[in-house]
């Protein structure tokens, strides 16, 4: 089970799972559903409602469900994740695709869900195993007005899937388009609260992605998934140390995974506009300048060798030779083998952006 699968628990709640990696007796997820009388979300007679905000999920579980978070010895920080003998159903997004293509859609949205599937496998000529529903349809909790989700797994697959997008959204016509100026405002506000970009900002980052968009009306989101085998990274090959927040300034030189969930950006030439204090053993974090933190110990942080986001909204965000801006998580990074280095993590708390500096 990897990013773009969903689990319900024996409490009855429903995760999405998030990353390629996870610890031998959980699952790293996030909590989606919960089960509520007066949720607008029904299945199998019961309601739910979708929790949206990432402080919400913390505090209901905090207070309601504590078994769902615990502190990850390798991540360095309290994560959300699903004990796996609490696991009651998983869900799929390759099988689900095939259980609907089998029985045929129930309503519209799977309709639409089941034709974007056929336009973009015919379009970028891939597997239909590659391809899969993930979000609310998967989990049977969409409502009429609901988006469709897709995720297609693999390296070559993903990449021949972004360049039919491409070509789709830029015809002059089709079923397949950019959100037009009300639509993206609809998504600008509804992305605001996480991530404070201004609605010029926002717009001309959307105009650069091929990942969302409007398919016979419905808005559409697609997630390209690496296959964990292809990532080659086994739970504690490397461990993360967090060290506060950062804002830093970059030159992006590798964007090769860019479209990816997670996504990466190698940088270089970094200089730290802003940082947060932090508290470690041995000490207390300072701030000099704007060039550099110095921790315990006096080693300045100048191996800043990546930006990273587990978060789809921060995919293709910026290209290779931009200069970068962006805001997030500073963490020092100890592989197994081989020297610690640091990177930032954009999008595990609210405020957080990456973005490309403008002349």
């Amino acid at each position: 089970m990897f990013e773009g699968f969903a689990v319900q628990t024996a409490d009855g709640l429903i995760f999405t799972v998030k990353g390629l990696v996870h610890p031998p007796d959980r699952l790293v997820a996030y909590l989606r559903y919960l089960p509520d009388p007066q949720g607008d979300r029904e299945r199998e007679g019961v309601r739910y409602r979708r929790v949206y905000r990432f402080e919400e999920q913390q505090e209901i579980l905090q207070m309601r469900y504590p078994a769902y978070l615990s502190h990850d010895p390798v991540f360095g920080i309290q994560v959300q994740s699903v004990p796996r003998r609490l696991i009651r159903t998983v869900y799929d997004p390759r099988c689900h695709l095939a259980t609907l293509r089998r029985r045929g859609p129930a309503d519209l949205v799977e309709e639409h869900a089941l034709r974007l599937v056929d336009l973009l496998q015919e379009t970028a000529d891939v597997p239909l195993k590659n391809l899969g529903i993930s979000g609310s349809v998967l989990v049977g909790m969409h409502r009429p007005d609901s988006d469709v989700d897709l995720v297609v797994y693999g390296e070559a697959a993903g990449r021949a899937v972004h360049r039919a997008l491409r070509r789709l959204l830029d015809a002059p016509s089709g079923p397949l388009r950019r959100p037009n100026r009300e639509e993206l405002a609809a998504l600008h506000a509804m992305h605001r609260p996480d991530t404070p970009l201004s609605f010029a900002e926002f717009a001309r980052l959307q105009a650069r992605k091929v990942n969302e968009g409007r398919f016979q009306g419905r808005s559409c989101f697609i997630r390209f998934v690496k296959w964990p085998a292809e990532v080659g990274e086994r739970y504690g090959d490397r461990r993360f140390e967090p060290l506060g927040s950062a804002t830093i300034r970059a030159r992006v030189t590798d964007d090769r995974d860019a479209i990816f969930t997670p996504c990466r950006y190698a940088v270089e030439d970094v200089t730290f506009l802003e940082t947060a204090p932090f508290l470690r053993p041995g000490g207390l974090c300072v701030t000099l300048g704007a060039q550099a933190v110095t921790f315990p110990g006096g080693s300045p942080v100048a191996d800043l060798r990546e930006v990273v986001s587990f978060r789809g909204r921060f995919s293709e965000q910026v290209r290779v030779g931009e200069w970068a801006i962006a805001r997030g998580s500073l963490e020092r990074v100890v592989p197994r083998n081989g020297p610690a280095y640091h990177r930032l993590v954009v999008g595990g708390r609210a405020g957080d952006y990456l973005l490309e500096e403008r002349a």
